[in-house]
């Protein structure tokens, strides 16, 4: 990977910027899934990550949407002094950089309680959908889609560079998500767990990369 020059003080500077992105998937899913197990009343097979905001403990995952938006936030900022000068890689940064701050603005704002969680919500899906809600769902496609942009950035650098397994790697993240979502509208009694999938798809691809540019990381 052609990356910028950088000397040792900004090396460890950016090395440190990465990690956040490194860790930022993992974190978020496996915050998510202790609460799935042992938050009472849901249904990992039919809820979505984002119900988990709902509820007395609800702040728990209002705080790692947040956290992991700003993880990943550090993450595009590590990408875009590593990649600045490369073909796509300042638009790739800036398009990971919008997913962190559409994951923060989605962890500010909850979705509407349904499908009987938490404890006295209604057992359907919610007729009409709150201002809150609006700007949760609204906050998270946003993010959603420029991460899907940005994964066909990201292949057509790898690409240009002869990194044919990344730029694969890289064009499947873009198909399957979107194919998981339609899958999980499709099955709504897996809904949550396809869902999740999708999620775990898309969010591990910015581990993947983080980690994979951290390991590049030198200095002239």
């Amino acid at each position: 990977m052609q990356i910028a020059y950088i000397n040792k003080k900004n090396e460890s500077f950016i090395r440190r910027l990465l990690l956040c992105g490194i860790v930022s998937a993992p974190l978020f899913f496996v915050l998510a899934i202790v609460q799935a197990f042992t938050r009472t009343g849901y249904d990992i097979k039919r809820h979505a990550i984002s119900t988990l905001m709902l509820g007395d403990l609800g702040w728990i995952q209002s705080a790692n949407f947040v956290i992991t938006g700003l993880l990943s936030v550090l993450a595009a900022i590590g990408l875009q002094k590593l990649l600045r000068g490369s073909r796509g890689g300042t638009w790739g940064a800036l398009l990971v950089g919008i997913y962190g701050m559409g994951m923060i603005v989605a962890g500010l704002f909850r979705p509407d309680p349904g499908l009987g969680f938490p404890e006295g919500a209604p057992a359907n899906m919610p007729t009409s959908m709150s201002v809150h809600a609006a700007l949760h769902s609204m906050a998270f496609f946003i993010s959603f889609i420029c991460l899907i942009v940005a994964t066909i950035i990201f292949a057509r650098l790898f690409a240009s560079q002869g990194h044919h397994k990344w730029k694969i790697y890289c064009i499947a993240t873009g198909i399957l998500p979107p194919l998981l979502i339609f899958l999980g509208m499709v099955i709504n009694s897996w809904t949550g767990i396809i869902m999740g999938c999708a999620g775990i798809v898309a969010f591990g691809w910015v581990s993947a990369l983080a980690a994979r540019l951290h390991t590049e990381v030198s200095y002239n």
